[in-house]
């Protein structure tokens, strides 16, 4: 054999081991050929359960035997893999921590009821935030590699042994034709919160589970319970709440039925009433969701019913967790805020609506933090708003006395301005505007001086409005004859039916609401008596005192907390007016006014806008008499 021989032969085996080589499937393809032959085998195993059902019936026999048969068939046909897991029995397990107390349903493998155990509700019953499928139902739906759509919460779960930890549990959902492919659902508890840990973990699913899917869908559904004493009020602040990721909180309505659908994906989602929410937060984000809110029959034990279909990532491929955190707890502002602590994107405490944006920085860095300083020394929270009412008032007081004092000035001056009034005709409303204006310059009266004070309170009294019915410290909290300051303080109730009296008292009277309203009223009055030309605004007078009235018909089922405040803030005011009133010589007043040397500063910008606008109007004015 020659040498070109030799070189031909081995490179003919050369080319033949490369070929092999290059031509042998990959991994991948070695997987994708199997899911291939399962899918066949899966197919033909349908067929013969079919043919098995046509043979069945072709007997036409009867007895258990056969119908077993049937129905075994049946359940091949629709669930594959996970047949098996349709027959079983339902199996409560408990877990519980110093805050919950949580039990879980075998079937479907999911929590069935949630209990907080260091509160109850306005009935003084145990606080269950739900309990049983019907009031709460989380489902995930896997699609196999042959096509079946399949969900978890029709399967039966198998609850592992618990070893050397009480605080987790785990259930097993496994593969009728492998023992070694199951699907995890692992739940922990830590000894002292109220968010647990919840993950899906897949075991060498991918021959069943169709690995190209890249999320697994979810759905929950849930009925909120009424929990606090006045079910209207309670009803205003439940509301499913959901949140973008780098973005703020959203609320589907409160009133009526509502439905949105989220494109992009969220951090969270929360079934919400006024004082406790549920809420779910996967570790890697929901991918999108479609959220829908009910409402339900007044009449019933429920106030809304929340429905979500979403997705989350999940890998079949890998072991690797797809996880979720759950918190079952209070909206309590300091609790969720401190769970910023282990994942500063959280933001839990926005589930706890302090208003606008504007003014929202008020109660957070004001409000609250003044409120729980005062909550570490008095256990009393009727106390609590009192001192906190007075400390306001005090941070305030100089804004309310350059208010009365700029009321008193132009009261003196009202003889000067009707001598004006006296000289100069109706008809030439300018000319009296402009001299009105020149005696407050000149006085170093301001028109707004009046207005602007109380127009810079308004924040705080917004504020305080938004976080008085959302304070968690004051659920269940008596004071005086209001057993719960954050609910009504009824002293007069019925349950006849009065038309229209029904309708806006809501078959009750707040006694603190009644008194605000009153104290209101005398405040108007006063308020009225120090403004400048009083008989000007009598087509006013009656609108200033309908207001009160209307307040009233608002704040009867509000929390008497909020009321609370608004009376004490009001009779305060009352006080510090009668008090600068009877301090303040007026005559004393108008003689500094009339020593004071004539005001020559230069006009502020809105004075000459003003006066420019004045000029223009009666320069068009004189225009049309012309014509």
């Amino acid at each position: 054999m020659d040498k070109n021989t030799i070189i031909g032969i081995v490179l003919i085996i050369a080319i033949l081991i490369g070929f092999n080589i290059w031509m042998r499937p990959s991994q991948e393809e070695l997987e994708r050929q199997q899911r291939v032959r399962d899918s066949i085998a899966m197919v033909e195993a349908e067929k013969l359960a079919q043919a098995q059902i046509i043979e069945q019936r072709n007997l036409q026999e009867e007895g258990n035997d056969t119908d077993i048969i049937i129905n075994d068939s049946l359940l091949s046909v629709k669930y594959g893999a996970f047949a098996a897991a349709t027959a079983g029995e339902e199996e409560i397990i408990q877990l519980e921590n110093q805050h919950l107390r949580l039990s879980f349903n075998t079937k479907g493998g999911v929590i069935n009821s949630a209990e907080l155990k260091q509160f109850t509700t306005g009935d003084s019953l145990p606080l269950i935030l739900f309990n049983g499928k019907q009031e709460n139902s989380i489902s995930f739906t896997l699609l196999t590699t042959d096509n079946r759509v399949i969900s978890t919460d029709e399967l039966y779960f198998v609850q592992q042994p618990i070893v050397n930890n009480q605080q987790s549990t785990v259930f097993t959902l496994r593969s009728s034709i492998n023992n070694d492919s199951y699907i995890d659902f692992q739940y922990t508890i830590p000894h002292d919160d109220y968010m647990i840990t919840f993950d899906i973990i897949p075991h060498n699913m991918g021959h069943y589970i169709d690995p190209l899917s890249t999320t697994i869908e979810m759905s929950w559904s849930g009925m909120i319970r009424q929990q606090e004493k006045g079910r209207k009020f309670e009803n205003n602040y439940a509301t499913l709440s959901y949140r973008f990721i780098d973005d703020d909180v959203e609320n589907l309505k409160s009133t009526g039925d509502d439905e949105q659908e989220a494109s992009t994906p969220l951090r969270w989602i929360a079934f919400k009433d006024q004082f406790f929410s549920t809420v779910i937060i996967p570790n890697d984000n929901f991918v999108s969701a479609r959220l829908s809110s009910s409402q339900m029959s007044e009449t019933g034990d429920y106030l809304k019913k929340y429905d979500v279909e979403t997705s989350v990532p999940f890998d079949v491929r890998t072991s690797q967790p797809t996880s979720f955190q759950i918190y079952f707890g209070p909206n309590h502002y300091k609790q969720l805020a401190s769970y910023n602590n282990r994942n500063e994107d959280l933001r839990l405490e926005l589930l706890v609506p302090l208003g606008w944006k504007a003014f929202r920085w008020i109660s957070k860095w004001f409000v609250i933090p003044v409120f729980n300083f005062l909550g570490k020394f008095c256990s009393n929270y009727g106390i609590v708003i009192l001192i906190m009412t007075l400390l306001i008032k005090l941070i305030l007081f100089p804004l309310t006395y350059k208010s009365y004092i700029s009321s008193a000035k132009m009261r003196v001056l009202k003889p000067q301005i009707d001598e004006i009034n006296a000289r100069i005709p109706a008809d030439k409303a300018m000319e009296r505007q402009q001299a009105t204006m020149a005696l407050y310059r000149k006085a170093g009266v301001s028109p707004m001086g009046g207005c602007l004070p109380m127009l810079l309170q308004m924040p705080i009294l917004v504020a305080l409005f938004q976080f008085f019915p959302t304070a968690f410290e004051l659920r269940q909290q008596k004071f005086l004859w209001a057993s719960d300051l954050s609910s009504y303080d009824a002293i007069l109730e019925w349950t006849t039916h009065i038309p229209i009296i029904s309708g806006l008292f809501d078959n009750h009277i707040s006694l603190f609401c009644l008194l605000m309203t009153v104290t209101n009223v005398i405040y108007t009055k006063i308020s009225m008596g120090q403004q400048a030309g009083g008989e000007q605004m009598a087509m006013m007078k009656w609108m200033m005192y309908l207001m009160p009235v209307v307040f009233f018909f608002i704040f009867n089922n509000y929390a008497s907390g909020l009321s609370y405040y608004y009376f004490l803030s009001l009779l305060i005011t009352i006080i510090q007016t009668t008090i600068i009133r009877f301090t303040l010589d007026e005559a004393k007043l108008l003689e500094k006014i009339k020593r004071a040397p004539e005001k020559t500063s230069k006009k502020s910008k809105f004075m000459q806008r003003l006066e420019e606008a004045q000029r223009e109007q009666q320069r068009q004015l004189k225009q049309q008499h012309r014509r």
